[in-house]
């Protein structure tokens, strides 16, 4: 089956009603005439009761940090529709339900076939996941349990979190995994390149680490160039594949220092947690395995039940 066979219309309205962001399309005279199921989702308005409508009809009513209301007078979509721009903003709408939900905005101008403009798209991301998450690092920050340099847990949070973990662990008789990741020849770096760049490779390192790990692992900076990852509910199976996943995504990332790549790779040890045991011979028995990464040549990972 190829598009024309499906119809170029029903493709459209199936791939924008299967994305994440809400995205509607007004005619020049801002009435709504799409609305896909993300923007029912986000705002609690159905199709239904938008088509039709011009966006500032009492709906979504954008308004900014200050609570300046951005329908009349200052909205994104109709000063692209004056000036045929495209423009984003992070605005908070009106949500069905009476509260505010942040959001970020993009809006660009729609031409027919003639190169007539004919509306304008907005598309907009509910951004309450990330500010939570930022508010949360904020919060961790001032408690001083985040590390200011690699953005991820200080050793003292990863000691607390362990500990919480390995507890929930017993308690509830499921499988926990720990990861003890020591950067290769960080020494080597430092000394050749200089502590700026160390810097720049731990905090490299650990991006790197922390968006290849699910949202509910825990990454957590344990010494100098080392690194604790905590993964509940995993497999020695899964927990391999995740190791190995970091070595490979590591060993691809790079820094350019002096008109060349630095590169550098990772020695990892695996394990998971036995019935009764504590959190201090949990954390020993995977560092024991990162040693033998080590010496067994670097840049692999060496894991056991």
């Amino acid at each position: 089956m190829d598009i024309d066979e499906l119809g170029q219309e029903s493709l459209f309205r199936v791939l924008l009603d299967n994305i994440y962001d809400g995205v509607y399309f007004t005619d020049t005279e801002r009435r709504i005439f799409y609305w896909n199921a993300a923007a029912e989702r986000i705002t609690g308005y159905s199709r239904e009761e938008v088509l039709g409508h011009s966006c500032s009809d009492n709906l979504l009513i954008h308004v900014d940090d200050d609570g300046r209301s951005l329908c009349r007078g200052h909205c994104p979509l109709e000063a692209c529709l004056q000036d045929k721009e495209q423009r984003q903003a992070h605005v908070y709408l009106h949500h069905k339900d009476g509260h505010r939900v942040p959001v970020f905005v993009s809006v660009a101008p729609i031409y027919n076939s003639s190169g007539t403009l004919v509306g304008a798209l907005e598309t907009f991301r509910d951004m309450t996941p990330e500010i939570s998450a930022i508010r949360e690092a904020e919060s961790l920050r001032e408690m001083a349990l985040i590390c200011p340099l690699t953005g991820i847990g200080n050793r003292r949070y990863t000691e607390e979190m362990l500990e919480k973990r390995v507890q929930e662990a017993k308690r509830l008789q499921n499988r926990l995994g720990l990861l003890m990741i020591d950067i290769d020849h960080f020494k080597r770096v430092n000394d050749t390149y200089g502590h700026e760049v160390g810097d720049l490779v731990l905090k490299t390192v650990a991006r790197t680490l922390a968006g290849a790990m699910r949202s509910y692992d825990f990454l957590g900076r344990w010494g100098e160039e080392e690194f604790v990852a905590i993964l509940p509910n995993v497999t020695l199976e899964a927990l391999s594949s995740v190791g190995n996943r970091l070595l490979v995504l590591v060993a691809h990332s790079s820094q350019e220092v002096s008109n060349q790549m630095l590169t550098v790779t990772i020695s990892i040890g695996g394990t998971l947690l036995h019935p009764d045991e504590e959190s201090r011979e949990f954390l020993r028995r995977a560092d024991m395995l990162m040693y033998q990464s080590k010496n067994s040549g670097r840049n692999r990972l060496t894991i056991a039940a």
